[in-house]
């Protein structure tokens, strides 16, 4: 492995890929670092964690993806210091490595707003980690419900916390009733799936903010109708073993899911430059950072101001600035002046439950069995395999159909002795 780069993309999410697909395809000297060795298809996260898709549903080999690009080199490490002076950067295996061009497209993580100590508790969801144990431990908890003879432990455990009204938070409340209400209905003696009891918190007037206010009502009033409680202008006081406080009620529960904030990668601290709350990089209109026009920061890793208002952290974001800066790259090859990163929106939509969701681009608004048909279209088209989209589309149309869910193995917690 050489010890320089032309160009070195730090993540191999949407940013990343984007911006290492377009440069492989002009055969540049291009070095992919991520902590993991595949793509992740984040929007579809939920669905692992709620037993609809296994995990290579929606997680991609990165090498598998890049194999026809011969410049480009993937390498499984972790970045832990860089060094914008010197161009220079370190990585978890002690590699010393120097770029001309860097592209960080580190993602982010769940934030808990200073209260680390309840992540233990109420797990965030952005990894296959986080959705394998969020898919176990609803599924457990079902299972601990059949032998426990204690009603208020079965309660506890059919009880489900799910904190933040945003895409991902209605997005898992709405999946987990569906798995009580229907896929489970009829899979247990003892207790009864239906009885559960799903609520969704979140500190503002309103779920799914970044919407109009006629759709995210919408998006209420379906989640209700699948039997969510829906908690609004309620904060969260404290998170325990015992379940969740806020500041006039406590909910006991045993499943609390985390969907309420996000912050940058803590790499981001070592570049020495400003940070916004959510600790992004506050970058220039071409995603690079001031002074430092070789160093850029794409996606969720960076505060981007465009007509006073800073680009959400959404997939489609990231992967036209990916695009963007690998584009910059080749044109100051050519010494061509660099033009403003323009975002194109195409729109945002969210899903609550089987031909429930909302869909909102520009003046145009669709909820209802539509917008459902269209989130799924667009989510089928913007897998990266052909693979993933037959499986997936495969798995969407038996539960279409039928109601149940595949993926609903409790592999962590299997037994050391097994039936012959």
């Amino acid at each position: 492995m050489k010890n320089h780069y032309e160009t070195i993309i730090i993540g191999a999410g949407f940013g990343g890929l984007n911006a290492a697909i377009k440069l492989g395809k002009k055969k540049k000297d291009v070095l992919i670092i991520d902590k993991t060795n595949h793509h992740l298809f984040q929007p579809l996260l939920y669905q692992v964690a709620t037993a609809g898709l296994s995990p290579a549903d929606i997680a991609t080999p990165t090498r598998e993806i890049l194999k026809d690009y011969r410049t480009i080199t993937v390498i499984m490490d972790e970045v832990l210091n860089i060094n914008k002076e010197k161009s220079l950067l370190k990585t978890k295996s002690k590699k010393e490595i120097s770029f001309k061009n860097l592209i960080v497209a580190t993602g982010a993580r769940h934030s808990y707003f200073g209260n680390d100590q309840w992540q233990k508790f109420a797990p965030g969801l952005k990894s296959l980690d986080d959705a394998i144990e969020i898919r176990e431990n609803i599924l457990n908890s079902y299972e601990l419900s059949e032998m426990a003879s204690d009603q208020k432990e079965v309660d506890a455990l059919t009880t489900f916390v799910v904190v933040g009204g945003g895409p991902t938070g209605v997005e898992m409340a709405g999946a987990i009733a569906e798995i009580a209400m229907k896929t489970l209905a009829k899979n247990f003696t003892q207790i009864d799936p239906k009885n559960s009891k799903i609520f969704l918190i979140e500190n503002g007037d309103r779920v799914l903010s970044s919407f109009s206010s006629d759709l995210s009502d919408k998006a209420k009033s379906d989640l209700e109708k699948l039997g969510v409680t829906v908690k609004l202008n309620t904060n969260v006081t404290d998170i325990n073993n015992e379940g969740v406080r806020t500041e006039d009620s406590f909910i006991s529960s045993r499943n609390v899911i985390w969907a309420a904030g996000n912050e940058a990668s803590p790499l981001l601290k070592c570049l020495d430059v400003e940070l916004d709350k959510m600790g992004r990089v506050f970058v220039k209109d071409d995603c690079s950072v001031k002074d430092f026009p070789n160093l850029f920061i794409i996606g969720d890793a960076a505060a981007f101001k465009e007509k006073e208002r800073y680009l959400p952290s959404l997939a489609p974001v990231a992967s036209q600035q990916g695009k963007y800066v690998a584009e910059v790259i080749l044109s100051d090859l050519k010494n061509k002046k660099r033009e403003a990163f323009d975002y194109l929106d195409k729109g945002t939509m969210a899903t609550i439950g089987k031909r429930k969701a909302i869909l909102e681009v520009r003046k145009i608004k669709i909820s209802g069995f539509i917008a459902w048909a269209a989130w799924c279209f667009v989510h089928i088209l913007f897998l990266v395999l052909f693979r993933n989209k037959v499986s997936i589309l495969m798995s969407w149309t038996y539960n279409y159909f039928t109601g149940k869910r595949g993926a609903r193995l409790i592999k962590a917690r299997e037994s050391a002795f097994t039936a012959d």
